[in-house]
């Protein structure tokens, strides 16, 4: 059963939802929403409830112990897989027939099934690999 939706969980989940395309920590969303007089701890708390109703992701970055949130209740994330770029944390939704291949080959290959909703590849997106050059 689906939580009481307070003010302040409609405006976080509204906020992640702008945001569907980047992972961002407590911190980040409590600082950002800070004229909308959520607290950390509500920020918390109601990042612990949205994980848990699927609505959210919970990940970590390769180098950081910080934890990482992202929208998930989507329904361009629900048919494809992730890719998440280690250096400025976007998320792009791979939905091309190379991610379907990709996924049909782990499935008849080595007879894996993938959850698209869950499976994230990390590297470096074209932009940041650009700004490096």
């Amino acid at each position: 059963m689906p939580k009481y939706m307070t003010k302040q969980r409609k405006t976080l989940l509204s906020f992640l939802s702008a945001h569907a395309d980047e992972e961002l920590s407590a911190r980040q969303i409590a600082e950002t929403l800070n004229d909308e007089s959520i607290s950390i701890s509500a920020v918390y708390r109601n990042l612990a409830a949205l994980e848990q109703e699927g609505k959210i992701r919970r990940c970590s970055k390769s180098g950081s112990r910080e934890v990482f949130y992202q929208y998930t209740d989507c329904t361009s994330c629900k048919d494809c897989l992730h890719l998440s770029c280690e250096k400025c944390g976007k998320t792009y939704h791979m939905n091309t027939p190379d991610a379907e291949r990709l996924v049909r080959a782990l499935a008849q290959n080595d007879e894996f099934s993938i959850d698209k909703t869950a499976t994230v590849l990390y590297g470096v997106c074209r932009d940041c690999r650009e700004v490096k050059k």
